[in-house]
């Protein structure tokens, strides 16, 4: 299956090295808004996320930064951390649902 899918497979590295340049960027990514910043962005705040803003508090690697590592190289792996994790878990998702579709 990984041979099939070579130049995808390169292409996902690719991206995942890439992925860095986001630290250039100035502002907030399209979408990663915080219940304020929504607000501001969109001018209205849905009444089903005001519901449940405050459900979820813990991510693994929050603001994509790797707990102790500090920094710009700290920055640096934790984006490559979460872009690893991203396809790891996209990766995972195609495997399984091709193997139910398979069957």
């Amino acid at each position: 299956m990984f041979k099939h899918y070579r130049k995808l497979w390169r292409g996902m590295l690719a991206l995942l090295l890439l992925t860095p340049l986001g630290l250039l960027a100035t502002g907030t990514a399209f979408g990663e808004w915080g219940t304020e910043q929504l607000t501001e962005e969109v001018g209205i705040l849905p009444s089903g996320l005001a519901a449940l803003a405050d459900t979820w508090n813990y991510a693994i690697l929050a603001d994509y930064a790797i707990p102790g590592a500090e920094g710009t190289v700290g920055a640096v792996l934790g984006y490559m951390a979460s872009g690893l994790v991203g396809i790891a878990l996209v990766v995972a998702a195609i495997m399984w649902l091709s193997r139910i579709i398979e069957d």
